[in-house]
């Protein structure tokens, strides 16, 4: 049976049992006025059903059948095992305050086990259910179904909220869960619960189906009354599922990945699986991120996008892979009509390769910068110089850990957690004071005024480009919401002046230039072409500031700081408004999204 079969045969079902088949809902949520629990994503199948979990009449009635597409990156460190996957889809099927536990749970099995449905040994099945805590009680009534259906006592496990308890955030409709668990090995027999747990662990067992029922309102995580009807949410993971059927071991090799991975082995001089299936996993999400509207950008949903997209490309050059990246995109396109549909107009594989060339120069600064590095006699890799390569010059952390490996440079015996605290020093230096006195505009030192202030470098520069060298900056006024820059000029831009300005700016950030202090003396910094506000008073020791260096420096400015370390953390930059500020001077306000 194939992954379309599957899916079609479980939307049947249900349709006979009087369920009315609704789309998918976009993975983008929707920003709902006062929503409350905001998720980039949809990451399960209920999310978009919640204002009708809560009461309200859905259009297509009470009883709903969907196979929704979700995303989730929570474990993306995992991906490339048996089952963690970032893009999957989701099988539901909701009672809106009509059926309840009995139907759910009876359904639920015939769905698994009979002809009708996927025909599923009976006797590689395990069932858990809720074991209760001090705001709700033990699930006994599912556990009583369960042996009503024929189930052995021997094969109902009881686990705790950590396990069976379902919610979609902590200010949302929960509930208690009973969960269908499948013997992937075919040789397990009866386990006790600690042997459950081990064979769950080892992904021997996995979970493939979860009825939820849904009668409770939840706050600040915490249980606090009862819906106003009793819901069922029940969900089967489509891709564990279809390992289940197809009588695999994991879900890259189902119908779903073979042809992708298959490909991907004939074209990789240095094959490896995970990698391999880190770029097949990653590629599918792209293609549904980029078909739902999603854009590469460094913030939210487009750097959820980008991170996909850098990550799956670090993969593909560690397995030396050598195919069509558009061949790959094309496989996937292929098994989904309405995708292919909606990215007749995105074009996915441009929006990558576009992606993919910014990635790789930012990598060839950084492979430059290390090798700049490693030349000098007794160098380590430290937590500190790998923190810098990945913060100012872009180099992801695991290209310099194999760089040196490559390269026989000694790795500091505490690496990674010598990394985590230079991360989390950098993070506290971005939202606290800097240090001394500083010019620029920049009354506070939250991240986002820093953010602000490097973005009027960028601007200032942006402006000499597109407007001439005869503008100088002439005040500056930033806050947590938005820049204000004031500058020579005599005429009011043109509409196409200020979509080039706003386009070189965002080009700057997108090719994630490093920003880089250095001090000097002032004659120095003239020298050099430093731009600064000569009228005002400098120390003979002065700081500059460069954006980009070598072929790729772009701005180079006096200036007192804080600074984000690479323009890559700034955002997407947008001009809201060009006026007159006084004679011969004009003003633009802009804003970092």
């Amino acid at each position: 049976m194939t992954h379309d079969e599957i899916r079609q045969k479980f939307l049947d079902f249900f349709e006979k049992r009087g369920h009315k088949t609704i789309p998918s809902a976009s993975l983008v949520t929707t920003d709902e006025p006062g929503q409350t629990n905001k998720t980039l994503f949809n990451s399960a199948g209920m999310q978009p059903l919640v204002p009708y979990l809560m009461g309200e009449d859905h259009p297509g009635g009470r009883r709903l059948a969907s196979s929704q597409k979700c995303l989730r990156t929570n474990d993306i460190e995992e991906v490339g095992d048996n089952t963690h996957l970032t893009f999957f889809e989701m099988l539901g099927n909701w009672s809106l305050g009509d059926y309840f536990k009995e139907d759910a749970i009876k359904w639920s099995y015939e769905f698994l086990t009979s002809e009708e449905g996927l025909g599923l040994d009976k006797n590689r099945l395990y069932f858990t259910v809720f074991a209760g805590n001090e705001s709700v009680p033990r699930d006994e009534e599912s556990a009583d179904i369960w042996k009503s259906i024929g189930i052995p006592e021997s094969r109902i496990y009881y686990f705790d909220s950590k396990d069976n308890w379902w919610s979609a955030g902590a200010d949302s409709p929960a509930g208690p869960s009973t969960e269908m668990h499948y013997d992937m090995t075919g040789s397990l027999g009866d386990l006790s619960h600690d042997e459950f747990v081990k064979a769950s662990d080892e992904q021997s067992i996995v979970e493939i189906w979860n009825d939820v029922f849904m009668t409770y309102r939840q706050e600040g995580g915490e249980v606090v009354g009862e819906l106003s009807q009793k819901n069922v949410d029940t969900g089967a993971g489509f891709e564990r599922v279809t390992v289940a059927v197809q009588g695999k071991s994991n879900v890259y090799e189902t119908t779903i990945f073979v042809p992708a991975l298959s490909y991907i082995k004939e074209n990789s001089a240095d094959f490896n699986e995970k990698d391999a299936r880190i770029v097949a996993d990653h590629m599918r999400s792209i293609l549904f991120l980029v078909s739902d509207g999603v854009f590469p950008s460094n913030t939210d949903r487009g750097y959820v996008l980008r991170r996909l997209m850098r990550r799956m490309i670090l993969s593909a050059r560690k397995i030396n892979f050598s195919g069509s990246f558009d061949d790959l995109i094309e496989m996937f396109e292929n098994q989904y009509i309405y995708v292919y549909e909606n990215l007749s107009k995105l074009k996915t594989s441009e929006i990558f390769e576009q992606e993919k060339e910014k990635f790789e120069k930012a990598i060839a600064r950084g492979e430059k910068e290390f090798g700049k590095l490693a030349s000098k006699e007794g160098f380590v890799l430290t937590g500190k110089e790998l923190s810098l390569l990945e913060q100012t010059h872009g180099l992801p952390t695991d290209l310099s850990i194999s760089l040196a490996e490559e390269t026989g440079v000694s790795v500091s015996e505490n690496l990674m957690d010598e990394y985590e605290e230079e991360q989390r020093s950098h993070k506290e230096k971005s939202r606290t004071a800097a240090e001394g006195k500083f010019k620029g505009g920049l009354a506070g030192d939250s991240e986002m005024e820093i953010k602000y202030h490097t973005a009027t470098h960028l601007l200032h520069q942006a402006l000499r480009e597109v407007l001439g060298n005869h503008v100088v900056q002439k005040g500056s006024n930033i806050t947590t919401e938005r820049l204000r820059f004031d500058f020579s000029h005599t005429e009011k831009m043109t509409d196409e002046e200020k979509k080039r300005v706003e386009d070189l700016v965002n080009e700057k950030i997108e090719d994630a230039l490093p920003v880089i202090k250095t001090e000097m003396t002032l004659e120095q910094a003239k020298a050099q072409g430093a731009l600064g506000v000569f009228d005002d008073k400098y120390e003979e020791e002065v700081s500059v500031y460069q954006v980009g260096e070598g072929d790729d420096l772009f701005s180079k400015e006096i200036c007192g700081g804080p600074h984000v370390e690479n323009t890559k953390e700034l955002g997407k930059f947008t001009i809201k408004k060009e006026e007159a500020s006084s004679a011969g001077v004009r003003r633009i306000k802009a804003v970092l999204e």
